[in-house]
């Protein structure tokens, strides 16, 4: 008997032999058919893939069923084509496979700022072809500013294996990358990769992590210069900042640059805890003339309400450094659209997620800038807003 045309009249029946092709291990089987113009049973060598494998106790069943009549080419070849078909179509289904995206954010999960900035980064996904429950899986952590909590989502993400994790912050980044340097990740809100040690360049991270910076230090003395421009008689400011972060230091550095040409006298204030943030404001209050500049970090996030409660007990001008504070009843203040950033994150974790690395995506700046005034504040605290100031505003609030 020959595997490829041989004559044979014997049962029917499977002869299963393997061998590997391009490294993937095959099956074949021996099944006779009939011609329509010879009725002498002919013995063919069919070739099966591990999926079709499967299909040969079916095939057996069939044949076995129809023995007792002549089986014609054309019912073989329609019966092999479906059982070559029916793999193929799982193995296509198999390769849709449901990825996952992990949201680390260092925002209280009601906080409506960050829950408008992550309904844009949802938007944005959507509108690349992701859907959560469809084809993405998306894991959120809110850790409201606390270090702990924040430990604590980090290891926990991290264990879920996600394909690509959003961070929110700079503590929080910190904190992804002490727990993985394995799965990507893409920041916004971070004001120095460099300098923290999270990135090894600007235009070449290197490494698992890559995102958007919140601004550049230079920024940071804007803040005073529009302090003295809303409240010309501020000749001292409080600069509340977390010491404890690179970006702390930066921030407090690029205020104390300009301070001297303005005039005006600066006196650090840690924000690690309230108390230490009543105290220290309420004691700067005491002498008149003073104002308020609160640069950006994780804990002066976790304390804002309580900085704007002193600033306005204290009757303090303060410009601050994202919008979520002067929506919440804060004097002004000059930042990054952050809306805008994270509509461009989901950029990158879609590339990420089509096989792009971290390591090689660029880390970007921020393109918008938004200065927001809350007029209503300003009438509170005695201010009138100059007018060359207003119409340079983004927005205003009544």
């Amino acid at each position: 008997m020959s595997a490829f045309g041989g004559k044979a009249d014997m049962t029917i029946g499977t002869c299963p032999r393997s061998w590997s092709l391009l490294g993937v291990k095959r099956t074949w089987a021996i099944a006779p058919h009939m011609s329509a113009c010879d009725p002498k049973r002919t013995w063919v060598f069919v070739a099966f893939s591990p999926f079709q494998s499967a299909c040969l106790t079916l095939y057996d069943l069939l044949v076995r069923s129809l023995w007792g009549k002549a089986m014609r080419r054309r019912e073989f070849i329609t019966f092999a084509s479906a059982a070559v078909a029916w793999p193929l179509a799982a193995r296509a289904q198999q390769t849709e496979r449901m990825r996952r995206i992990g949201v680390l954010v260092n925002f209280a999960e009601d906080d409506p700022e960050a829950q408008a900035q992550n309904s844009v980064f949802f938007q944005a996904l959507q509108q690349l072809g992701w859907t959560d429950g469809r084809n993405v899986r998306i894991d959120i952590r809110w850790t409201a500013g606390d270090p702990a909590r924040a430990r604590k989502y980090a290891a926990e993400l991290v264990a879920l294996e996600p394909d690509v994790v959003l961070a929110e912050g700079t503590t929080v980044l910190g904190l992804l990358l002490e727990a993985t340097r394995r799965v990507p990740i893409v920041f916004v809100q971070v004001t120095d990769p460099v300098g923290g040690g999270f990135v090894a360049s600007l235009a070449l991270p290197g490494g698992n992590a890559t995102g958007f910076t919140q601004f550049e230090y230079s920024m940071s003395g804007k803040w005073l210069e529009l302090l003295k421009e809303i409240s010309p008689r501020v000749t001292r400011a409080a600069v509340l900042r977390n010491p404890t972060i690179t970006s702390g230091v930066g921030q407090f550095g690029a205020v104390q640059s300009v301070a001297p040409s303005l005039g005006v006298e600066l006196r650090p204030v840690d924000v690690r805890d309230a108390n230490l943030i009543d105290r220290e404001v309420a004691a700067f209050a005491g002498v008149s003339n003073g104002g308020l500049i609160v640069t950006s970090s994780g804990l002066t996030n976790l304390h804002r309400e309580l900085i704007i409660r002193l600033a306005a007990q204290h009757k303090l001008p303060a410009v601050y450094s994202n919008r979520s504070f002067v929506t919440a009843g804060g004097l002004m203040s000059y930042g990054p659209n952050l809306v805008d950033l994270y509509r461009r994150a989901a950029g990158y974790v879609d590339r990420i997620l089509k096989g792009e690395k971290p390591a090689d995506l660029p880390v970007q700046a921020p393109t918008k800038f938004d200065l927001v005034i809350n007029l209503k504040t300003a009438k509170a605290l005695g201010l009138t807003v100059p007018p060359s100031l207003l119409a340079r505003a983004d927005e205003t609030i009544e």
